[in-house]
């Protein structure tokens, strides 16, 4: 003797819809964060072998996993300053 869904007392259809969205967003985000994670570890997975690195003075053996992984973290924290650079830049002086 089903009677169809059970419904808590005093919540609308349109609140009902907006808790349901913000579980499939939810869902939507654990799943593209997983498949990042996956991504990742096949990229570290495919990049351990050591390659040679030329500086301007000498030259050094480094995995190419360590490389990348620099490289990622320097691109990043450039972008955060940069951010900042331009918000201090353009802020409205009053």
């Amino acid at each position: 003797m089903s009677e169809g869904p059970v419904v808590p007392v005093g919540e609308s259809r349109g609140e009902r819809l907006a808790r349901r969205g913000r579980r499939a967003r939810l869902y939507t985000w654990a799943i593209l964060l997983l498949t990042a994670l996956i991504v990742l570890i096949l990229v570290i997975a495919a990049n351990t072998r050591s390659v040679k690195v030329d500086w301007v003075v000498g030259s050094t053996h480094a995995s190419l996993v360590w490389i990348i992984l620099a490289a990622a973290v320097l691109g990043w924290l450039l972008g955060i300053s940069t951010s900042v650079v331009f918000r201090y830049r353009t802020r409205r002086r009053s």
